[in-house]
């Protein structure tokens, strides 16, 4: 939002300066970002004379000119075709740096004649954007005069509006703000109606639908459009805005002025004698002032009239419609949009004009008479004309809940002791109704709800410096520390991923739909209303698929062998208990091409990267069960696994099937797991007693092999669990080394070769030792699993 200092003073009785504002809106909670000040730009610069002005010896298009500055009489070189003498000139000394041109005077010959400055046109101080000849300024002003004087030009301050504050989206508002901090008194800003002379012609329809609760309007006939005057012009070219025609301007300037978006129609243009705000119908469309086609769906809140849409409610009004210098009647319109529906319309359209600004943040709801009152004064004193009587349909939003409202509680929560009176005072300069208890909210301040926010708006009015400095009391730091066991897991696992080589990324908790309803989501309840992007409108069921459409955005920049894992939550539905918290990793194994053609199978290794994972957080890993089957569809069959503890599922992983990698549009193949973190049991609390270190043994250790039967369909990591659990005293370390199927084994069997590693302790084994602990392992292997020693 932008503003000048004498535009401020429409409105506040201030002698304040420019920084004086700025230091006061700061204090008051607006966050001002940037102040030009063309005087300061243009310091440089200022009025001159030109007294003589002859052609130049050596060229044909410069003039020699002997210039009366305020550094005494220069001789300057001038090509402009309208620099003669007499006229009075902007003058650029040696050293100036003209932000037109983008350089630095220096004294130099100009085909042979030295220059001694420059004469300077509006497009060579950017004060223009284009220009013929040198600017010739009023022969009245006095030679030396600050150019920025001459011409003017105001500091324009411009500052970040928060979403909640829609009245600083209007002069009026700011200036009422900064009058209860004391910067000056408001004036009166209230609008006398203007009498209409004849009933409106024009029926105004709605259509019911919450888009438009409100419309009003009225029509001024016989108006004389043409260009707005010169002031009109000044405060809209000062803020950035490009003067059109005086019917267009002064709705502009209403929108800056008052924070209330209006919109003019030729009304000789309007067919069927009516105008009606209603919702869009599929297959419809409008050309838009911006000249572009915009298709119009039930979402989308339009104007419309006998012929069909005319404009887009509240965002931009069609071309079919608009006023132009031949407009004689027109039709203003003063409506109050929905600012959900508006700021829907904005994203699907992509258009962010003044008016849907203003109208998704909330427009004043009782502004719209006022501005319609406002604009008919400004059209009758510019164009003429006369103007009907005012038509209102619809309902207006109820204005806000009363606040009961303590004057104690100022202190209790911020600490500023202030009597009742003072607190009383600064509510009302704000616009807020006291009645006893109650603290009734201006129609434009729909965002104070409680009574915290009240005391939020004593506080910055007083004056954040003016809140006591209390230091909080000391506070024990806890014995445990100061981070949850959650959080404790959660920075642990993302050091040991890390520490593996995966690469952490940060994704939206959002996706779109149909990728949702790959990974099983997409249910109803999880579909975002309002989305911040069309694709991401569904909270994600699993990190997955982010991770997945990121390994093809690398893939497709030429870097296709990724490893990426995130931490963060996945919503399995609407409930506080859906929100879990995952840990997941993908891996995209484009390794480069070998002189032998071989690799390592990279699931294998993913395994092994779950497992160490599983260690570092504490995870009872030797208890664990390897599932196959029965997994979500999103994995690979064959080519994926789960790890369990009973019925409690810690982590699936695998290969991502093809079918969702087709989807996504990413080349396989991609492997991964998800780690639901929420499921993995906390680590028992080691004993506070030290236990001595276990010493390595001083005997040799010896193995033994085996090769076992078994059914096709048992897991080795079955048969391991087996063998490794026969004797967990000698036993250190079981392995397979050998899959055999083939002649000597029934078909719908395989024979897995286990390797076990022995470690006495207190004695060499003897043979008779050695062979019992070989019956107990095969013993532990039929029993779990059925195996068979192969003969």
């Amino acid at each position: 939002m932008k503003f000048t200092l004498s535009w401020l003073k429409d409105h506040l009785e201030t002698d304040a300066t420019t920084q004086q504002v700025v230091d006061a809106m700061t204090m008051a909670g607006l966050e001002v970002e940037h102040v030009d000040d063309p005087a300061a730009k243009l310091a440089a610069f200022s009025v001159a004379k030109i007294v003589e002005a002859v052609q130049h010896p050596n060229a044909d298009r410069l003039r020699v000119c002997q210039v009366d500055t305020r550094d005494g009489r220069k001789e300057i070189v001038c090509g402009a075709p309208n620099a003669r003498a007499g006229i009075t000139v902007v003058y650029a000394p040696i050293g100036a740096y003209v932000p037109g041109l983008g350089v630095t005077l220096v004294e130099k010959p100009v085909r042979g004649v030295v220059s001694h400055g420059m004469l300077c046109s509006a497009s060579e101080l950017e004060t223009a954007s284009e220009s013929d000849g040198i600017m010739e300024l009023p022969d009245s002003l006095a030679v030396g005069v600050p150019v920025a004087e001459a011409l003017g030009l105001e500091a324009v301050i411009d500052f970040e509006v928060t979403p909640n504050r829609p009245d600083w989206l209007g002069v009026v508002g700011i200036a009422r703000d900064l009058a209860a901090a004391g910067l000056g008194k408001l004036k009166d800003v209230s609008v006398a109606p203007v009498a209409g002379q004849f009933a409106n012609p024009i029926e105004i329809r709605l259509d019911g639908s919450d888009g438009c609760r409100q419309f009003t309007g009225r029509l001024i006939r016989g108006v004389k459009n043409g260009p707005s005057p010169a002031w009109l012009q000044q405060k809209l070219t000062s803020i950035g805005l490009r003067p059109i025609n005086a019917l267009v301007d002064v709705t502009n300037l209403i929108s800056y002025d008052r924070a209330r978006p209006l919109h003019v129609y030729d009304a000789g243009k309007l067919s069927g004698g009516f105008i009606e705000a209603r919702a869009g119908k599929d297959g419809e469309s409008v050309e838009a002032l911006d000249g572009k086609t915009y298709a119009v769906t039930p979402e989308i809140t339009v104007i419309a009239d006998g012929s069909g849409v005319i404009g887009l409610g509240g965002v931009m009004g069609g071309l079919s419609t608009g006023c132009s210098e031949e407009t004689t009647d027109v039709f203003v319109e003063s409506a109050w949009f929905d600012p959900i529906r508006i700021a829907q319309t904005g994203r699907t359209t992509g258009i962010t004009s003044d008016a849907q600004y203003r109208f998704a943040r909330t427009v004043d709801p009782a502004s719209q008479v006022p501005g319609l009152e406002l604009a008919t004064k400004l059209i009758l004193e510019l164009c003429g004309g006369e103007a009907s009587e005012v038509t209102v349909v619809g309902e207006a939003p109820a204005a806000p809940d009363p606040v009961v409202f303590d004057r104690a509680y100022v202190k209790q929560l911020s600490g500023l002791d202030l009597p009742a009176a003072r607190i009383d005072q600064i509510l009302t300069d704000l616009g807020f109704v006291l009645d006893g208890d109650k603290v009734f909210p201006p129609t434009w301040r729909r965002d104070v709800e409680g009574k915290a926010d009240l005391v939020e708006e004593v506080a910055r009015i007083e004056g954040y410096d003016a809140l006591p400095a209390s230091p909080l009391p000391e506070m024990a730091q806890p014995a445990g520390g100061v981070l949850t066991a959650r959080q404790t897991r959660v920075r642990t696992g993302r050091r040991a991923m890390a520490a593996k080589g995966y690469a952490e990324t940060i994704t939206w908790s959002f996706t779109k739909r149909e990728t949702a309803a790959l990974f099983g989501g997409g249910a109803p309840e999880l579909v975002i209303t309002n989305p911040i992007a069309s694709d991401l409108d569904c909270m994600r069921p699993s990190i997955l698929p982010n991770l997945i459409e990121a390994a093809g955005r690398n893939a497709r920049r030429g870097f296709p062998d990724v490893a990426l894992f995130e931490i963060g939550p996945i919503y399995k539905g609407d409930q506080p208990a859906d929100q879990l918290t995952a840990i997941s990793a993908i891996v995209a194994p484009h390794a480069p091409r070998r002189w032998d053609g071989g690799a390592a199978d990279a699931l294998f290794e993913l395994k092994a990267d779950v497992l160490s994972l599983l260690d570092d957080l504490g995870a009872p890993t030797g208890s664990l069960q390897t599932v196959q089957g029965g997994l979500a569809d999103w994995w690979h069959p064959g080519r994926s696994a789960a790890l369990r503890l009973g019925k409690n599922a810690l982590v699936e992983f695998g290969e991502i099937h093809p079918r969702i990698l087709k989807a996504l549009d990413v080349e396989g193949p991609v492997l991964g797991f998800e780690l639901i973190l929420d499921n993995v049991p906390e680590p028992k609390k080691k004993a506070t007693k030290t236990k001595p270190a276990l010493e390595l043994s001083a005997l040799m250790p010896l193995s033994r092999d085996f090769a076992f039967v078994v059914d096709e369909a048992v897991a080795a990591g079955d048969l391991i669990k087996a063998v490794a659990g026969a004797d967990k005293a000698l036993i250190t370390e079981a392995r397979v080394f050998d899959v055999y199927r083939g002649q000597g084994v029934a078909e719908g069997s395989k024979s897995v070769a286990v390797e076990i590693l022995l470690q006495p302790r207190e004695k060499t084994l003897t043979d008779a030792e050695i062979e019992a602990l070989s019956a107990k392992v095969v013993a532990a292997a039929e029993k779990a699993v059925s195996a068979k020693l192969r003969a």
